[in-house]
């Protein structure tokens, strides 16, 4: 029984193992996950744009009529005369009839300020999880080059030990001993200086996903890694057609257009309906009531404003007697707001600049992205000259291997040349990590998600 019960112990720590493990790892999807969940501005912005979004909901009201409700007593205690006891309680009903589409106007304005605010979030979590599989990459590189001069390290000291046996058997020169200690000590202070580095690119990957503890890294540098690239003019007309900021740009342009209408607009008079009735009387119940209907209209411009309003109304006053009412009445006020003549103006102009930053934008953008192409094509160039040159150098470290076995060279021309190829090693890692750099620059401008360039250009 002890050991069935040891047994199912020992295999549910194996399993926590395994779980343990596989929820520590991390791909470059789950580091932009996690990133975009651990940043704080983004949270705040998401709920800002909630709230936004609820109240432009709201603002259906503004369609729907006003109701207003009052109540009052007014009760008068004289020394002199007789008291007097008013009591009235009314509701009142205002209603937009037409605007000139003014208020709808308003609305589309809303609504494009929310997408474009809503297209800005999106952008700033595509940013932090680009940021996020940026520093992924970073670290990636950086441990691969320094995996790699360490591993360069362990094959030079190995050739120092040889050598400094050779010395004292007489077979190599003191001096060829001292420098093979100099090349070994600048590689150690190299791979030191890699080690800090390291260590606080760590720290800073923790920070941006909001980790206490480093997981394990699954995704790996290939060296071997090509790229599949459109034609400059394809990306081009891409990035074109679906950037964020030329996006973004549009929206200015239809944004500045409907506030143009709005101006221009605002001319065209109000009209609105007015309902009212009341109950009053000296005392509890009341009998008398009354009540009117009323239509204003409304003339507002920068150099005048016209209210012209007409009611007419039905009170009763006694049995089978009622008293009706009607009303005209007349505002008008002389250039209330004569500076406001300009608005249209500035709105004309607001607009024309934001067409000729919109064609200023869409040049660069084209630009840019057939630069970016270049740009891949040129680092994917340099990828393959730099593992031709990995490859040519391990050649020759074989031979020199040879040679020093035919005594043509010495065992510190043999570590130099270990040396060299380790650079070499590394300029290919380099260049594969700056190739990916690149890549993804392009897939920013075409506003396409990491990975997306080889699935809609790698067939």
């Amino acid at each position: 029984m002890q050991k069935l019960f040891f047994t199912l112990i020992i295999f549910c720590v194996f399993l926590f193992s395994l779980y343990s493990n596989e929820r520590e790892t991390l791909t470059f999807s789950d580091a932009a996950e996690l990133a975009v969940s651990a940043s704080a501005q983004l949270r705040y912005m998401h709920a800002s744009q909630i709230l936004y979004e609820g109240a432009w909901k709201w603002g259906l009201r503004a369609y729907f009529p006003r109701i207003n409700i009052n109540a009052s007593e007014n009760d008068r205690l004289q020394q002199i005369g007789a008291d007097s006891f008013a009591k009235n309680y009314s509701i009142g009903v205002d209603q937009l009839l037409w605007d000139g589409g003014r208020t709808s106007t308003m609305r589309r304005l809303e609504r494009l300020e929310l997408d474009i605010s809503s297209a800005r979030l999106i952008r700033s979590a595509s940013d932090i999880a680009e940021s996020a599989i940026a520093a992924y990459r970073n670290l990636l590189s950086s441990r691969t080059i320094y995996e790699i001069r360490n591993t360069a390290i362990t094959v030079l000291e190995e050739q120092r030990r040889i050598l400094n046996e050779e010395v004292l058997l007489g077979l190599a020169l003191p001096v060829d001993l001292a420098s093979a200690d100099i090349s070994l000590a600048n590689a150690k202070l190299e791979i030191f200086s890699l080690k800090l580095d390291l260590e606080e690119m760590e720290k800073q990957f923790l920070e941006l996903l909001g980790l206490e503890t480093m997981p394990v890294l699954t995704e790996r540098v290939d060296v071997n890694r090509s790229v599949s690239l459109p034609s400059a003019a394809m990306a081009a007309a891409l990035a074109r057609e679906q950037n964020p900021d030329l996006t973004e740009a549009r929206f200015s342009i239809t944004k500045k257009q409907a506030e143009l209408k709005y101006i221009t607009n605002s001319w065209i008079p109000t009209l609105r309906l007015n309902c009212n009735f009341g109950l009053n009387g000296p005392r509890y119940p009341l009998t008398r009531y009354n009540w009117s209907v009323g239509i204003t209209l409304d003339f507002s411009s920068p150099w005048f404003q016209n209210r012209i309003g007409a009611s007419t109304g039905w009170e009763p006053v006694s049995f089978g007697r009622y008293d009706r009412t009607a009303m005209l009445q007349n505002s008008f006020t002389p250039l209330p707001d004569p500076a406001a003549s300009y608005g249209a103006r500035h709105a004309r102009l607001a607009l024309e600049l934001e067409q000729e930053n919109y064609n200023i934008i869409l040049e660069r953008i084209g630009r840019l992205a057939a630069s970016a192409v270049e740009k891949c094509a040129f680092i994917e160039q340099r990828r393959v000259l730099a593992l031709e040159a990995a490859a040519l150098g391990n050649e020759r470290c074989r031979i020199e291997e040879i040679r020093l076995g035919l005594g043509h060279i010495t065992r510190l021309r043999l570590m130099e040349s270990l040396i060299e190829q380790t650079q070499r090693e590394v300029n290919a890692i380099e260049a594969a990590t700056a190739l990916l750099e690149a890549e993804h620059q392009l897939e920013k401008l075409l506003d396409l998600p990491p990975g997306g360039l080889a699935e809609l250009f790698g067939l």
